[in-house]
Order: C-alpha cells, then sequence, then structure tokens
C-alpha cells in the first residue's frame, strides 16, 4: 500500500494548473492571430460526425409505407435496458407478421447498438438523430410511428454497416 506525503498533492494540483494556463494562453494567442477553427459554433456550425454515429433507434421504413420490421421480436429480447417493447400482430392473410405495437423508451437506451445487431432483417437501425431532448419522462417514449424513418434516409448508416458485414 502505497503512503502519499502532503507535498505530493499539491505538486499534482500545480502540474494541473500549469497544463490549464498553457492550454488558455496558446488558444488566446491563435485567438489573437485569428484563427478561429478550434471552436465549434453550435448549432450555427455542425461537427461532421463519422458514419460509425450510433445515434436513437429508429425503425426502417420501405417504398410502400410498412415497415421492414416483422416482430420477431430479437431487438427487445437483446436489449440489455430492456427500453424496447413490441406486441406483434399477424396479417390479414396471416402468413406474415408485423409489430402492432413498437415501443422505445429513449430515457432508459444507450445507444449500444445491439438492437441493430440482433435484427436479421435491417429493421432496425442506429440513425444520425442524437439531439432528442424532452420536457417530460412522457415525450422520451417514441412509438412505432414515431420511429418509421425511409430507408433513403439512412443510407449512411445502412452502407457503413454492410461494409462491416464484409469483414
Amino acid at each position: 500500500m502505497a503512503t502519499f506525503s502532503s507535498a505530493n498533492p499539491w505538486i499534482a494540483i500545480l502540474k494541473g494548473l500549469w497544463v490549464s494556463i498553457r492550454h488558455f494562453f496558446g488558444n488566446l494567442g491563435l485567438f489573437l492571430r485569428g484563427r478561429q477553427d478550434f471552436a465549434i459554433h453550435f448549432p450555427e456550425q455542425r461537427l461532421v460526425q463519422p458514419p460509425a454515429l450510433r445515434g436513437m433507434p429508429v425503425l426502417a421504413q420501405m417504398a410502400d409505407g410498412k415497415e421492414r420490421c416483422v416482430a420477431c421480436g430479437l431487438c427487445e429480447w437483446a436489449c440489455p435496458t430492456s427500453c424496447i417493447t413490441i406486441y406483434p400482430a399477424e396479417t390479414a392473410d396471416e402468413v406474415e407478421r408485423y409489430p402492432e405495437i413498437f415501443d422505445i423508451d429513449m430515457s432508459r437506451c444507450m445507444f449500444c447498438g445491439l438492437c441493430e445487431e440482433a435484427c436479421p432483417e435491417e429493421a432496425i437501425i442506429m440513425s444520425r438523430q442524437i439531439e432528442i431532448a424532452s420536457y417530460s419522462r412522457r415525450g422520451s417514449l417514441w412509438h412505432k410511428a414515431d420511429l418509421l424513418v425511409p430507408v433513403n434516409q439512412l443510407k449512411t448508416r445502412t452502407d457503413y454497416l454492410r461494409r462491416n458485414y464484409e469483414r
């Protein structure tokens, strides 16, 4: 077990202050010379996000307006926080299934992407949408109609996923 003398914490504090002061004056010098690219003025400027970004999970909507989901329940089973709720139903011809209710509680979601990996149909995809704040807990419960996003808007993420499949 290590013992600490009374001087060691002060040395660590002084080193931390030195690093902060050095960065402050370095950035101040850059600012005075006219360089301002070390800061992003949000929301006017946006940070370029990589294709691997995992935003909120959404349901892929096909061209005919129906969801791609077949209500297999694998995403619900794979979710470590149990934030996905699915109630399946059958179509009129009783051949296909679809989710009658598909809810995601975004206040519990940790954006891990396990639901996306578990889905055999590429129906649930982690979108690039990361700004999902709400004023109430009820506002963080997203229903199927809220989660449907056309497939062409998810092209960046699906292309990234398909490249990883090929590895």
